[in-house]
């Protein structure tokens, strides 16, 4: 399971731009991501808490262990001052042992401290970055939106680019070709047909007339003259 340490040294790396850039809703993102490192921060003042509260225990422990190893020191000079090299050489052994301790919480001590400087030092960072996105938070959605709106016309401008868009009109205008040449053929079938009709009709008024002026001639006595 990662630690709080870990949870914020993600959250610090993480670069809150692209990760708005992708989502799909780029408000509700940014919330959740603000909601997110408000968690960790108070994960972080909890955890921090607990490693200052080790830290102050082995502070304690290693005054305790210095204390002990310098009242032993003083028990081995008394017994030596008083002849009892016995009571010297066990107060001694006590002296090794508190100063052994020493050494070991002296080094648990720099550690921890190390610990807790670290700690703090990634959960100032994550505070930067937070108070910067709340700070930023409109902005920020904006820009998203407006990448995203970007993203959308670039997509549909490809797909329309993509689109036979040319074929179709091509085929349209086949088409209304077709129909005006069929409009214009027909227009002229139907001019012939009636050129044919006059023609017939005109024949048949001349012969009438023909016969009408032999009558009135012969009617009057004179000779019809053939015509030319």
């Amino acid at each position: 399971m990662p630690t709080v340490f870990d949870r914020i040294s993600n959250i610090v790396r993480a670069n809150i731009n692209d990760m708005l850039d992708n989502a799909e809703d780029p408000e509700a993102m940014l919330n959740q991501i603000i909601r997110d490192m408000n968690d960790a921060l108070r994960q972080a003042d909890s955890d921090i808490a607990d490693q200052i509260a080790q830290q102050k225990m082995l502070e304690g422990d290693l005054e305790a262990a210095q204390r002990n190893a310098a009242a032993w020191q003083d028990k081995a000079e008394l017994a030596v001052s008083k002849n009892r090299d016995d009571l010297a050489r066990e107060a001694l052994m006590r002296v090794n042992d508190f100063n052994d301790h020493v050494a070991l919480y002296t080094k648990q001590l720099e550690a921890q401290k190390s610990a807790v400087q670290q700690l703090k030092a990634k959960r100032d960072q994550l505070k930067s970055k937070y108070d910067s996105a709340v700070r930023n938070k409109e902005m920020l959605v904006a820009r998203a939106k407006s990448a995203q709106a970007q993203m959308n016309m670039t997509h549909m401008t490809t797909k329309t680019n993509t689109a036979d868009y040319a074929s179709e009109l091509d085929r349209m205008e086949r088409r209304i070709r077709n129909m005006e040449a069929r409009a214009q053929a027909d227009e002229e079938v139907a001019e012939s047909k009636t050129t044919v009709e006059d023609e017939f009709s005109k024949l048949g008024s001349d012969e009438k007339i023909e016969e009408q002026l032999a009558a009135l001639k012969a009617q009057m006595g004179k000779t019809t003259q053939p015509a030319a």
